[in-house]
This record gives C-alpha cells, structure tokens and sequence, in this order.
C-alpha cells in the first residue's frame, strides 16, 4: 500500500538536498527565508551548495546520492526539498541506497523538472507518494507568490488542495477517467525507458506531462517514443502543462491532438505546473480524478 506521509507543522526541520544542477546560493537564501516564514527549519545537506568540475553538477554523483539518503533517513526531517533541477538526477539515481531508504519512515519529497527521474524511483523504490512542486533554489520560487501559497497549503493544510480547479484548463479530449497520478518533464519520462529506476508502463495512470526550452520535433520524437515502446499502453488519462519555450501553442496543439487523441482517453490541456508562473503543486503516486467537464483534479483527503 503506498504510503502517505503527514502534513507538516510549523517547527518541522526539512532538509534541503541538490540532486542536479549547482544552486545559486543568494537565491537559495531567500528562498529559504520563505520556509522560515512558513515556521519550518530548512537543514542545508552538507553538498547542496558544491559545484562539479563540469560546472553543470551540484557537487559528485556520489555525494549528491548521498545527501538524497541521509537526509531521507534523518528521523528528525519531517521532509526532504529538492533546491532545484537542471541536469543530473540520472547520474546519481543508481548510486542512492534505496534498500536503507525503504527501511526508513516516508516523509515529504518535493521537486520538478530534473527531478522526475526521483518521483519515478520514489513510486518504484519506496512506493511512497510524493510532490510535484516549486524549488526554493529558483528565481521562479521567488516571483511566484500563487504558486508558493498552493504549495504551503498543500504541505500544512492539504484539506485545501484536495480540489483543484482551474477553470482556465481546457479539454484536449473530453472525459473524466481515475487513476494513480505519475509524471512529470517529458524529456526526463522518455530519457527514463528501461532504466532500473524507471516506471515499466503508465497504465492505470493520471499521467501528468510537462517540459520547457524543446522545440516541438523534439516533443514530438518524445511522445512517439513512449507510444512505440507500449508506455502509454492503458494510461487512464493525461493532464498537460506548461511548455515554455517550447513553441507557439496552436502548434503544440496540433502535435498533442496527433500524438495523444489516438489513445481515447481524458486529455486536460493547459494546467498551470511545471516550468511556469504560477507553477501548481500536484501530489504523485496518489489516486486522483480528472474531470475535464469542470476542469478539476480531485485527490483523496489527506491524513489526519
């Protein structure tokens, strides 16, 4: 049964880990500063502000796994927040030591973008839910003031977020379906085919999509990808979000209808979450409905 973790209250110690990219350590400040004003006490793991020789890496493979552990296992975080993405979470994705994480009690896991590649290995692994929401390592954490509320909401009182409406959502594809919610950047979903760590079919899923800075052949390469090798095979539905920098969206549109309508199942188009302001906060590996009708995701109520 996959665990849930509890919400948190104010006092709680979370750690603060950098699976990917180096993290700019003034923006880290302020966003820290937000938790703190949040009541929460962010614990910097010990490489979070390390940068690698490649000048593209939060310190080594080895290190970065390392922090994901201990802070995973420290009885006295109550969550683990990513700082930010970038690149580099498959490398060290292998390395973490997942047999001591399962042994430990689930806690909160936060990130997006690079960081899908960990939402997989924590439904895979650990079979706990997760979320899929802003970073405290990033410029946009800092501009996003609606996207920074829902994601406190969604920590300290998730009774608020369990319905989300976004009435400006549109249906691709109408129809309402239920499911295990999954996902996350697309290029990362394709990148994660056939890894150890990797989600081995999206069947039975609510599967959300999302990317940034891909030109719409590579979308398409990625989608097509994931059709030929059987992924989408019984998903139940799909949620699309944001696509900055991806391209003008009439031409997006056309290559989701083509790509995805052949499947015939529910496809909301337009979600706020992932790579935009605001950027929404999505629970992962939870069942949810998705109702295109009324442009709403329920999720279950949370714990008590």
């Amino acid at each position: 049964m996959t665990a849930r973790p509890r919400r948190l209250v104010p006092g709680d110690r979370v750690g603060i880990v950098a699976p990917a990219g180096p993290v700019p350590a003034d923006t880290l400040a302020q966003g820290l500063a937000e938790l703190r004003a949040w009541g929460l006490e962010p614990v910097l793991a010990p490489h979070v502000l390390d940068t690698h020789p490649s000048g593209y890496l939060a310190g080594s493979d080895r290190a970065r796994a390392e922090d994901l552990r201990d802070a995973w296992c420290d009885p006295d975080l109550a969550a683990v927040v990513c700082a930010r993405g970038g690149y580099g979470t498959q490398r060290m994705a292998d390395l973490v030591d997942w047999d001591a994480m399962a042994a430990a009690e689930p806690k909160v896991f936060v990130g997006y973008s690079d960081v899908t590649v960990l939402h997989e290995a924590f439904a895979t692994r650990l079979d706990v839910a997760t979320l899929h929401g802003p970073m405290p390592g990033t410029p946009g954490f800092l501009a996003d003031a609606v996207g920074r509320e829902h994601l406190r909401r969604t920590l300290f009182t998730p009774e608020e977020a369990q319905v989300l409406h976004v009435p400006s959502a549109t249906a691709l594809v109408p129809g309402r379906a239920t499911g295990v919610t999954m996902g996350g950047c697309l290029s990362l979903l394709a990148s994660d085919l056939g890894t150890p760590t990797g989600r081995p079919s999206a069947a039975g899923g609510i599967l959300f999509l999302e990317d940034t800075g891909e030109e719409p052949y590579r979308l398409d390469r990625f989608l097509t990808q994931l059709l030929r090798s059987g992924w989408l095979d019984g998903v139940a539905a799909i949620v699309l979000g944001s696509w900055e920098g991806c391209g003008p969206y009439p031409e997006l549109r056309r290559l989701f209808l083509d790509r995805l309508a052949p499947l015939s199942v529910p496809v909301l188009d337009s979600l706020p979450f992932g790579h935009s302001l605001p950027t929404l906060t999505l629970p992962l590996n939870t069942p949810a409905t998705v109702d295109t009708s009324t442009s709403t995701l329920t999720f279950p109520p949370p714990l008590s």
